[in-house]
């Protein structure tokens, strides 16, 4: 199971929320099966309906 917290500890490195909902798409092609998103990213560039964007991401669902 992927934790959106544990992913962010793991990539402190990240600066955006670009950056993050590119970790979630690799670790979902790594073959990750469950997405638990338990904390909001403290990116100055997170959107407004960044839930639904990490999802898209984990899904791989392009359209959102």
């Amino acid at each position: 199971m992927l934790w959106l917290s544990e992913l962010m500890l793991q990539n402190m490195e990240m600066e955006s929320f670009d950056e993050l909902a590119e970790a979630v798409k690799l670790k979902a092609r790594e073959g990750e099966i469950f997405f638990r998103i338990d904390v909001k990213p403290p990116y100055r560039d997170t959107p407004e309906n960044w839930e639904d964007k990490l999802e898209a991401a984990f899904s791989g669902d392009v359209s959102r």
